[in-house]
């Protein structure tokens, strides 16, 4: 009898902890939430995107990536589940909640479709527009889980930018950014392939 009372109470002191420990959570403001569930939204399309690609033309570079993007879309759902907001990612590759993603998708889609080289210059777009978005995001709020998600997306999406830019130069061809600066692009270039948190 006293064993029962004692796993009782040392049960009851688990969930205790447990429910403080969630009461510590601050809640998402709706910038937080909104930029959570685009992200998410983004990384699919990613995903998406260059496993259409993979399959139409056999590069590894888009294999290699979509596998990358599969952890980015982990990672934010990570973050989606402990703040308790729904994921918005449909399990139907290329289809999507957002809308403005949805046609997004579409144009790459038709932009993948025209050569291989075009494919990968969808691949750097991508890139440059996440980059670009996950700046944004990171303006947007102070907590260190989701900062320290922004900063691992955001080295491994400047990796990838920096893969295809050398496919594309392989293929004599070459990348225009479109959201980042010019300058931010080249900065990109002129330095390294980082370690991002297995992102």
């Amino acid at each position: 009898m006293k064993n029962i009372k004692y796993l009782v109470a040392i049960i009851t002191a688990v969930l205790l902890s447990n429910c403080s420990k969630d009461e510590n959570i601050v809640p998402l403001t709706q910038n937080e939430t909104n930029d959570l569930k685009y992200l998410r939204e983004e990384e699919k399309l990613a995903r998406d995107v260059y496993t259409y690609a993979y399959n139409k033309y056999q590069a590894t570079v888009f294999n290699d990536i979509s596998q990358s993007e599969q952890k980015h879309m982990d990672a934010v759902l990570k973050m989606l589940n402990k703040y308790s907001v729904p994921d918005p990612a449909l399990a139907q590759a290329g289809v999507f909640v957002n809308q403005d993603l949805q046609l997004v998708y579409n144009n790459l889609i038709l932009q993948a479709d025209i050569s291989l080289v075009e494919a990968l210059k969808a691949g750097a777009t991508i890139e440059d527009l996440d980059i670009n978005d996950i700046d944004d995001f990171t303006v947007n709020t102070s907590k260190q889980d989701l900062l320290k998600v922004y900063s691992n997306l955001n080295c491994g999406s400047k990796n990838h930018i920096r893969s295809f830019t050398s496919q594309l130069l392989s293929n004599n061809a070459s990348y225009s950014p479109q959201f980042i600066t010019l300058a931010a692009y080249n900065a990109i270039l002129s330095t390294p392939n980082e370690s991002c948190g297995n992102n």
